[in-house]
């Protein structure tokens, strides 16, 4: 939970404490016990008070209300949902109980579920920060990204030294951009457009090699690109050939200005009119570009003003957020143990940390993280795919099966669970257990390694005929693989203009 909404549910406390209307001194004495161990953030210890009290004195819908936000901040968050609810069938207009189930919701990472109460909760209090923000954090998870940027936008006027709302409006602008880069990969594959944003990614992922090729292609394919010169002489300069880099440079500089009676859209971009671009209603290969551009430009934007401001847990998010998409796991996680230290027991942040473990290979303390985020929400299917992935990856087959089963049980389109669960078996030697879950998962082989796995389960189930074609499917993924790699290797070298 954010800080903010930690602050917000404090506040919560004092209002609905008092709200016992207690029939004895002594209920009245427990609800006042209640309150001061609310307050000394001992809500664990809170809990069985409220729940007598809540039986003492029936539909009394401040009772429920501590007794909800008492579970929820000890982290049981699916029966604090219940209490929240109770009190919703009282008062459906309770602006805290839409308010914590919406909180609730989006702390166990379910944003479809918590839109609905804070939506409610924001109409009844349009003036609510907390509210507001709650509900911009939601449409960013659903991938609305238009409405999160609005709603971020607005709430940066209103506080704009927040970290929180800066980061909010970076991640949906960064979302809007990739949805225009989605959007041209499907209208306009291959295309100079596509090559040269390409090229932009995985220079910012300080894949140099890659990036220079991609700028090379589109340069093949539209001469007049304007800027793809300028960022290849930007790489010649990187890697030591200042001469190459003049050569572009003077290439770059002979390129005519844009006539801004054609070239509306990158007239704006030189401009600066980002957000007229992002509001433009063309969708044509050379609009989706110059609105990715947009896009990016104005999450950068969004994360220079995140920059100004003392260390926060969303600053080292999104240094976290770089390591991690140049694959520096290692680095991803040091960075979240320190936005943790800001921001103790944040299940969002926990959980990113956990991820980070298991992809840098430090399965032993990803396995506790993923552990403790369990016991706040059993019934995840992603959390017990991690557990049980790292358990798999530990050499414990038998101890992943149940993690697995569970992940596939809640959701069995989950992929990457069928993927793991059938090597399990595999590895137990089930083979008859490993083939169904290999099957499900074959859409996602990328490699061909799945069809040897699941060849291997046909060979010790003895299907030799199915084996076979597994092995063949396999060697022919490979062979592609290789030419593939081979390509790449040749044409992805720095040569000169």
């Amino acid at each position: 939970m954010k800080r903010f909404l930690v602050f917000f549910c404090a506040a919560i406390v004092s209002l609905t404490g008092s709200n016992a209307h207690a029939q004895s001194p002594a209920l009245a004495e427990q609800a006042q016990h209640a309150k001061e161990l609310m307050a000394a953030g001992r809500a664990g210890e809170a809990v069985p008070i409220y729940a007598e009290l809540v039986k003492a004195v029936p539909n009394n819908p401040g009772l429920i209300l501590n007794l909800g936000l008492a579970l929820d901040l000890s982290g049981r968050k699916r029966e604090a949902i219940k209490q929240y609810e109770a009190v919703l069938k009282i008062d459906a207009h309770s602006f805290p109980a839409l308010f914590l189930m919406g909180t609730a919701y989006m702390d166990l990472g379910e944003p479809a579920k918590a839109q609905e109460p804070l939506q409610k909760a924001s109409e009844l209090q349009p003036e609510n920060f907390a509210a507001r923000a709650t509900l911009a954090e939601a449409e960013l998870g659903l991938s609305r990204f238009e409405k999160a940027a609005r709603a971020f936008q607005a709430l940066s006027a209103r506080e704009p030294a927040n970290a929180k709302v800066w980061y909010g409006l970076g991640s949906s602008y960064e979302g809007l951009a990739q949805k225009n880069f989605d959007g041209l990969a499907d209208l306009s594959p291959g295309s100079a457009y596509w090559l040269d944003l390409v090229a932009e990614s995985r220079q910012e992922t300080m894949q140099t090699y890659s990036a220079f090729y991609f700028y090379r292609q589109a340069l093949a394919k539209m001469p007049s690109l304007r800027g793809a010169h300028a960022a290849i002489a930007e790489i010649y300069q990187q890697t030591g050939h200042a001469d190459w880099a003049a050569a572009e440079q003077a290439k770059e500089a002979q390129l005519p200005a844009p006539d801004c009676s054609a070239a509306k859209l990158e007239c704006a971009f030189r401009a600066g009119e980002f957000l007229a671009i992002v509001a433009d209603g063309a969708n044509s290969p050379e609009a989706l570009y110059w609105k990715t551009r947009a896009c990016n430009h104005l999450a950068l934007d969004a994360y220079a003003h995140l920059a100004q401001f003392p260390p926060s847990e969303e600053s080292y998010e999104l240094k976290a957020k770089v390591d991690s998409e140049r694959r520096q796991y290692a680095e991803a996680a040091k960075e979240l143990r320190e936005a943790l230290k800001l921001s103790p027991g944040n299940p969002q942040i926990k959980r990113e940390l956990a991820i980070a473990l298991y992809q840098s290979g430090s399965l032993e303390e990803a396995k506790v993280l993923f552990q403790e985020l369990l016991q706040l929400d059993r019934d995840s299917a992603a959390l017990n795919y991690f557990l049980g992935d790292t358990f798999l990856n530990s050499q414990k087959p038998q101890e992943a099966v149940v993690y697995l089963q569970k992940a596939i049980t809640r959701e069995a389109r989950f992929l990457p669970a069928q993927k793991s669960l059938g090597l399990a078996y595999l590895q137990l030697g089930q083979a008859d257990k490993a083939i169904p879950h290999l099957q499900a998962a074959l859409p996602a082989d990328q490699d061909g390694t799945l069809h040897y796995q699941l060849g291997r389960a046909y060979q010790s189930h003895g299907d030799s005929q199915l084996a076979r074609e597994m092995f063949k499917q396999y060697q022919e993924a490979q062979q592609k693989n290789q030419e593939e790699n081979q390509t790449v290797e040749k044409e992805v070298s720095i040569t000169p203009p």
